[in-house]
């Protein structure tokens, strides 16, 4: 097409257009197709010079390719020219179709503008359609699809220069330069679209192969971890149910992967534990329970749940933790126990003793008539019973006024000095006789002794439910609920025959004797009070006794 007349054509010309245009939709990058492009406007369309400038994501548009010339396109190949010029330059000159032909006459006033352009020499036009050096023909290139083209969105300008045969291009020459940038257009942006198709491939084969690496890494660190850890299912009929255990969590509950997966963590749990552990997999977070082992016992842990959500259905497992605590649950628990335990026998001291009777006692106090409420036990919630395992009912004689507060069910005691049937909670003061001179003749290690058997004597006479205390010294108190006053002298009278038996001390035999004061607890008294009235009457016996009958020796 370099010298061919219009509208003569040579087939040979539009074969080695065609064969340009099919280079342009199979090169292998973007670039590739941008100096294809450009390259083509050369050996295909008569021009020694073509520049294709492409427009960048914020609007400017940079020169992309350039043929024709290698110093011109070191020089200009990677430069910037604005929006604002480039729409400028696409508004002016004369419009052949889609095309835009600036004349020299025109073109001077575009020399300073910031659009990326080179300078070529030669001599003025001697006739009218000769091309100038000083002239430009841009052919816009627009997103397909649209007809028209100008109505799609401008991905690139073709500048071209210097066509071969000297003259600016008759209507062949525009016509075809028109169409070559509309399947420029379809080119560029099919590479454009492999492009962002690969690098979108790219990335998606990192990010797998990150996944995979991540699962790697999850798997090992759960297969391995040193304490144990577990996959629960969560939601559904099989909430809960154990999916996967590591060797660890095997290990701690001396049980099986096989066989875990029998189960889910509430058939594992201490009974006790239920409602921490049901909190815990609602919620996640974590929590302190007891498990299950395959001999029976059970095992302080340390739980921790970890709800893993799906984007689209929401949560999916529970990434469970589980550490062995036992040992330092074993110390808390010991103690916690010192705290409230005389350390030389081991009952319970003078602050537990407080606690557990100040809360079976109530210091306000409404007075309701009507029927008895069901009796409670306020410090362990559930039913006081006596020692044949009946309720009693706090009403000595029918429906009566009675005190209450709240779910508070009130401690009364017996009233006269004849039994009337009422059950109460009788406090029997205990003051060991003759326990001094035993520390004066035999050392204290003597006494020791003496007090550990005397609080080892007490505690197998009592029932399971009542409390044997040390108050202090060689004073002990015992808490015996649902008594009479029958009863509670009964009881007096079979821990004095306990104690007054002879004690092995340091290798020889020793007796104590006991006084025994009988104090009633009720609602409206104080903890104190309760042990000072019982204290009282302690001393009461003790006094109305022979000093010699007060211990056997």
């Amino acid at each position: 097409m370099e010298s061919e007349s219009e509208p003569y054509v040579r087939l040979a010309s539009l074969r080695q257009l065609h064969q340009v245009m099919a280079d342009m939709n199979t090169a292998r990058s973007l670039a590739d197709t941008l100096q294809t492009v450009a390259n083509g406007v050369v050996t295909a369309l008569g021009y020694e010079l073509a520049c294709v400038n492409l427009v960048r994501p914020d609007g400017d548009l940079v020169v992309a390719a350039f043929s024709g010339n290698q110093a011109a396109e070191s020089l200009i190949t990677g430069r910037v020219g604005s929006r604002e010029s480039w729409e400028r330059r696409l508004s002016m000159g004369e419009t052949w179709g889609d095309l835009v032909f600036i004349p020299h006459t025109e073109g001077w006033v575009l020399d300073d503008d910031d659009v990326p352009q080179w300078y070529t020499d030669g001599p003025a036009p001697r006739f009218e359609d000769e091309w100038h050096p000083s002239d430009r023909l841009f052919a816009p290139m627009y997103t397909p699809g649209v007809q028209g083209g100008q109505c799609g969105e401008l991905i690139g300008v073709l500048s071209v220069d210097r066509p071969r045969n000297g003259r600016r291009p008759g209507a062949w020459g525009r016509e075809a330069l028109q169409m070559y940038a509309f399947q420029a257009a379809i080119a560029i942006s099919n590479a454009r679209l492999r492009s962002n198709m690969q690098r979108a491939l790219v990335r998606l084969e990192r990010e797998q192969q990150a996944l995979r690496a991540s699962e790697e890494s999850f798997r090992q660190a759960f297969e391995y971890a040193p304490s144990g850890m577990a996959i629960a299912e969560m939601g559904g009929d099989q909430h809960g149910r154990i999916l996967r255990t590591n060797d660890a969590l095997c290990r701690l509950l001396g049980r099986p992967a096989s066989a875990m997966r029998r189960y889910s963590f509430s058939d594992l749990v201490h009974p006790e534990d239920i409602g921490t552990l049901l909190r815990t997999s609602a919620e996640g977070g974590r929590a302190e329970l007891r498990l299950g082992r395959r001999d029976g016992t059970y095992l302080w842990v340390s739980l921790r749940n970890s709800v893993v959500a799906d984007a689209a259905d929401g949560p999916r497992f529970l990434l469970t933790h589980v550490e062995d605590i036992e040992e330092r649950k074993r110390r808390e628990l010991q103690l916690a126990h010192r705290a409230s335990h005389d350390s030389l026998t081991g009952l319970p001291n003078s602050a537990e003793l407080r606690s557990r009777l100040s809360a079976r006692l109530c210091q306000q106090r409404s007075t309701h008539t009507g029927a008895a409420l069901e009796p409670v036990d306020a410090a362990f919630g559930h039913p006081a019973f006596d020692a044949n395992g009946h309720g009693f009912d706090f009403r000595p004689g029918g429906a009566e006024a009675f005190e209450s507060f709240d779910h508070h069910v009130h401690t009364v005691a017996p009233e006269g000095e004849r039994d009337d049937g009422t059950k109460g909670l009788a406090v029997l003061f205990c003051d060991l006789d003759g326990f001094k001179s035993i520390n004066d003749r035999f050392g204290h290690n003597a006494g020791d002794a003496v007090l550990i058997e005397v609080a080892r004597r007490l505690s197998q006479c009592v029932r399971d439910g009542d409390t044997v205390a040390r108050l202090g010294g060689d004073e002990f108190v015992i808490l015996a609920d649902g008594l009479g006053k029958a009863d509670a002298a009964d009881l007096a009278v079979r821990l004095r025959s306990e104690i007054i038996q002879p004690i092995r001390a340091e290798g020889r035999a020793v007796r104590v004797g006991a006084s025994f004061g009988i104090g009633w607890a009720h609602c409206g008294m104080t903890a104190d009070e309760v042990l000072k009235s019982a204290d009282e009457r302690m001393y009461v016996e003790k006094r109305s006794r022979p000093k010699q009958h007060r211990r056997a020796g």
